[in-house]
């Protein structure tokens, strides 16, 4: 992943489309393309077996949000931090660290327009 300076975003927040998503993913976070295909897959399934686009248009929303978080390191190291701190504290931590997860998460939607959960 290269450096953002004074804290600046990697890269523009890139179009919520498929291919879009898939090229910003190739610059921030490499590591995560296999799982992109194979969550895109399943989206693809269940939208064709239902008839249905919701499952495409959570997919997009799921990666949009997780390219927006990746794409600041800072708020990227924070998220495997408290995602760390989840796994591993004691209950009273780990549901502190779920609430910052949350928030992360929940600012990332609401920076994208997208609706939470």
């Amino acid at each position: 992943m290269t450096t953002s300076a004074a804290g600046q975003p990697l890269i523009p927040q890139p179009p919520a489309t498929v291919t879009a998503l898939r090229q910003a993913l190739a610059q921030v976070a490499p590591a995560a393309l296999p799982a992109f295909t194979r969550e895109l897959d399943l989206a693809a399934d269940e939208s064709r077996q239902g008839s249905d686009l919701a499952p495409l248009r959570r997919f997009v929303a799921q990666w949009a949000v997780y390219v927006h978080i990746q794409r600041q390191p800072h708020l990227a190291r924070e998220l495997r931090r408290w995602e760390d701190v989840a796994a591993t504290a004691d209950a009273e931590r780990a549901r502190h660290a779920a609430a910052e997860i949350g928030r992360i998460l929940d600012e990332a939607h609401a920076a994208l327009s997208i609706p939470s959960r």
